[in-house]
């Protein structure tokens, strides 16, 4: 499997935006690899979105339907089409807080990124750096994977480790995953949008540059 070569991108977001405007630094320092046409959001005034309007990027906010932690069917179908509208090709989920289903991922299939705050598949779902802080890890970090329909089960991008120190308290702690994510995203993004990789089961392997 190699990494298809589409330029525009989508970011789907639901809280404060830190994760997206890493990713729109790197657009704008021509560093990302690809362009963020559109920033998709379930919630109509989450930082992201005044993020995303600083940046010129443009913005939509479809209904999400009636669940808390997913989208429906209809809303689903309906997303779909908001990004085919714009052309995008690649979907970056930055603090998205709900589940895509299969009528979703089919759509975009193995385009659908997302960063999780641990090294997985150790403290997958929510609250990821309190399950770590609450086992007494001590190593933690940041993972960029292909989204499946299994929560946090995709094949694995990329990797950060960020140690636990024994003064950390559960916020520095989060401080410093956050900072590990917003280094490590836009790398992986631009590894996945640049470079021929293939699939071995749940491995991702990176394969060197085609000669030119």
């Amino acid at each position: 499997m190699t990494s298809p070569r589409s330029s525009r991108l989508a970011v789907l977001a639901s809280g404060h935006g830190s994760n997206l405007r890493a990713l729109a630094d790197a657009d704008r320092a021509g560093e990302l690899g690809g362009s963020i046409v559109l920033v998709l959001s379930d919630r109509p005034g989450c930082g992201a979105i005044s993020i995303a309007r600083e940046r010129g990027i443009a913005v939509e906010t479809p209904d999400a339907g009636c669940f808390r932690t997913r989208l429906e069917p209809a809303a689903e179908s309906e997303w779909v089409e908001r990004l085919r509208a714009h052309d995008v090709d690649t979907i970056l989920l930055a603090g998205f807080m709900r589940i895509l289903h299969a009528p979703f991922l089919d759509a975009f299939p193995g385009r659908v990124l997302n960063i999780h705050p641990s090294l997985l598949p150790a403290f997958p779902g929510v609250d990821a750096i309190h399950q770590a802080w609450r086992h007494g890890a001590r190593i933690t970090g940041c993972t960029v994977h292909l989204v499946t329909a299994g929560i946090d089960e995709g094949p694995i991008l990329m990797q950060s480790a960020v140690p636990v120190l024994d003064d950390d308290s559960e916020e520095t702690l989060a401080a410093r995953i956050h900072a590990a994510e917003h280094a490590l995203f836009p790398r992986a993004v631009r590894a996945f949008l640049e470079r021929p990789f293939r699939l071995e089961g749940r491995r991702v392997l990176w394969l060197a540059p085609e000669a030119p």
